[in-house]
């Protein structure tokens, strides 16, 4: 190896609990989870034992309350866990986001006796969440969702069709968003539905550029029938319940970016510095140093945007005008580096026997999910002059 081979992040944490833990997660990742990311991804095979060896470890409810099984770290420590997993596999870290995503509602907005009820196993039971939101017609205009559910004696009925769903069709359970009354936000309502409910069905995955290990699909409710404990928070809540989860589940996204750019400059700097052309390491010359400068740069920035994001969430502060512009400099930073990492590695980078080719292909997918970064930029720009057309 050469002496400037790619070293781990340095972080700044704030307890040595949280040192170990990242310890822990930098073990996991680095024994079981990068070894094998590269051929999963390309059979498009979804590491489930991974997800249960994360539950089992703890890593599955790290932002929520250690009386329901969480880990009581605050997002300052659980974003940079994401980050790690993100860096050995996007599927992976992507994943634990999602399902940290589909408990909030739950953990959040809850009564006492329905998080006491299903949290434990939420959080630490080895289930596996997802998050239903998108429909086929309904994906930046989310307030447009046409799900409906209807009141019947015994609870709801619910029938629609889900779309982009992240872990859809292998879900334990799924935070489902239902028209319950008028249209526009104020008629939404959230619901918590099992994965096995009858009615509920998942479409073939869809055939995507990138993270083909990690299952995206429509999923059908038809007919399905919910208690009404599994109701979350008031009727017409739901659609201030789903953005509120979005908020930090931008952070979650934010964070994977970070750990996927850092993948690639490791992978771009390993290569610069073994790569030999005219008597020297590529490393050497001037045009290509000053690319790496600029990849390390995007990322620290990067990072220290979210993480500064994180910290007045975890404050109690506001943080949605951040956390936007987190997920918006993030992902675009991260198709940048993972774009320059193929463009260093040359003809190298373009074949499927080195991971810059699928670290790009992945990055693209940041810049879309959870709120696309047109959709971010609108965000933050409101927050700077007020709402459009006022």
């Amino acid at each position: 190896m050469s002496d400037r081979d790619p070293q781990p992040v340095e972080r700044q944490l704030p307890t040595e609990e949280a040192r170990d833990l990242l310890a822990l997660v930098r073990d996991i990742a680095q024994r079981e989870i990068a070894p094998k990311a590269a051929e999963e991804e390309d059979e498009g095979r979804f590491p489930r034992e991974i997800f249960t060896l994360l539950s089992e470890s703890g890593l599955l409810g790290l932002p929520y309350d250690s009386e329901h099984g969480g880990g009581d770290q605050p997002y300052e420590v659980y974003l940079q866990v994401l980050e790690e997993l993100a860096a050995a596999r996007l599927t992976v870290g992507l994943g634990v986001s999602v399902h940290t995503l589909a408990c909030y509602a739950l953990a959040t907005y809850g009564t006492g006796k329905q998080q006491a009820e299903h949290l434990p196993a939420m959080l630490g039971g080895g289930l596996l969440g997802a998050y239903a939101l998108s429909e086929p017609s309904s994906g930046s205009d989310a307030a447009s969702l046409r799900t409906k559910a209807v009141r019947e004696v015994d609870g709801w009925v619910i029938d629609g069709t889900k779309a982009w769903i992240t872990h859809g069709g292998i879900a334990d359970f799924y935070t489902v968003m239902a028209r319950t009354g008028e249209d526009g936000p104020r008629g939404i309502t959230a619901f918590l539905v099992p994965g096995d409910a009858p009615g509920l069905s998942g479409a073939a995955p869809e055939k995507k550029m990138g993270m083909k290990g990690s299952p995206t699909a429509q999923v059908h409710l038809d007919g399905v029938r919910v208690p009404d404990d599994r109701r979350i928070g008031e009727e017409g809540q739901g659609f201030t319940i789903a953005l509120s989860a979005l908020d930090s589940g931008r952070l979650g996204i934010a964070a994977c970016a970070i750990g996927l750019a850092q993948a690639a400059l490791d992978e771009a700097v390993r290569y610069a510095t073994q790569r030999r052309q005219f008597g020297r390491a590529i490393a050497d010359f001037q045009g290509l140093r000053f690319m790496l400068a600029d990849m390390a740069t995007q990322i620290e920035a990067g990072r220290a945007l979210y993480l500064a994001a994180a910290r007045l969430r975890d404050a109690g502060r506001p943080f949605a005008k951040q956390a936007a512009m987190a997920k918006l400099h993030c992902t675009d930073a991260a198709m940048k580096v993972t774009t320059d990492a193929v463009q260093i590695l040359g003809g190298y980078g373009y074949t499927a026997d080195f991971p810059a080719e699928r670290y790009m292909r992945e990055a693209k997918v940041l810049q879309i999910v959870e709120g696309t970064n047109q959709i971010q930029r609108m965000v933050i720009a409101r927050h700077l002059a007020g709402p459009e057309g006022r």
